[in-house]
């Protein structure tokens, strides 16, 4: 069992593990990054045999990044919750809807959300992410588990005009700069006994949001990885998100967006807690 991080600034983070107390101590003598070889299963091995006692303790209250580097991609799913699917007005999908969201979106667990320029409709998605570990292509289900490093949270935030307006896939309103904060932590797969039994919650400005359970999934993890693997290699260090309960600002009537100054906190059962506030992209101004 391991929690990881990477803490610091941001584009110069570092590794961590978060002990028993909930310190982080300092992994940069063990390996040079939480990302590549470090997530296979021999590499995750040899993390969660080491005593966090040995390790130098990080003081202070650092700021806490991706708890993964190296992401090549991230795949997410749509509608994967039939009382989500029915909040939007449409069918369950007959089989699972995917979408992208870029690599240059990944932001950390309390770093700012910036609404972008030209939007009125900012959401959010608290969602059960999990990251590969050992690359597969082909994947039985029955094996697919045994292709995840560990599991974090992700905020899929999304920007439904862009999404749904705006003449093309998904991807236009999921990948704007921000719009993917993941951890606060990655935990390892041993620490979460059942994927399909974890609750998952969405605050704004305290008020609850999203309450809603990963047993509602129309496709299990073990399915979407299995599926995946058919049409795409699953490689070291990618990210799978598996979608939303239901209660996003676009579920409700009339609907409930995003704007600058709003808090979001969101987290997954056993993996933390996110929290970002909400931003304007402002123009530069002339000095």
């Amino acid at each position: 069992m391991v929690k990881l991080v990477r803490y610091g600034p941001a584009g110069r983070e570092k590794p961590g593990l978060v002990d028993a107390d909930g310190s982080i101590r300092d992994l940069s003598g063990e390996v040079d990054d939480i990302a590549g070889d470090v997530l296979l299963p021999e590499g995750m091995a040899r993390l969660a045999a080491l005593d966090p006692a040995s390790l130098p303790e990080v003081g202070g209250d650092p700021r806490l990044g991706p708890p993964v580097a190296g992401v090549g991609k991230i795949m997410a799913i749509g509608l994967n919750y039939s009382d989500h699917a029915a909040e939007s007005g449409l069918d369950v999908p007959p089989e699972p809807v995917l979408f992208m969201k870029a690599t240059s979106a990944i932001g950390g667990p309390d770093d700012p959300v910036v609404i972008p320029r030209g939007s009125g409709k900012t959401d959010y998605e608290v969602e059960l992410a999990a990251v590969v570990g050992a690359p597969g292509k082909y994947v039985d289900e029955a094996d697919a588990l045994g292709h995840v490093a560990g599991y974090c949270v992700c905020n899929d935030v999304s920007e439904r005009d862009f999404q749904l307006n705006r003449s093309g896939q998904w991807t236009k309103g999921k990948s704007c700069d921000t719009f993917a904060p993941l951890g606060p932590w990655l935990v390892s797969r041993d620490e979460i006994a059942d994927p399909q039994k974890l609750r998952l919650w969405t605050k704004v400005n305290g008020e609850t949001r999203q309450d809603g359970n990963t047993d509602k999934m129309v496709y299990g993890l073990k399915r979407l990885l299995s599926y995946l693997s058919t049409m795409m290699s699953l490689c070291t260090g990618d990210i799978v998100s598996t979608g939303t309960p239901p209660g996003v600002g676009a579920g409700f009537r009339p609907p409930r967006f995003l704007k600058p100054g709003d808090v979001m906190e969101l987290g997954v059962e056993g993996l933390g807690v996110q929290r970002q506030k909400l931003m304007a992209d402002e123009p530069a101004r002339d000095p």
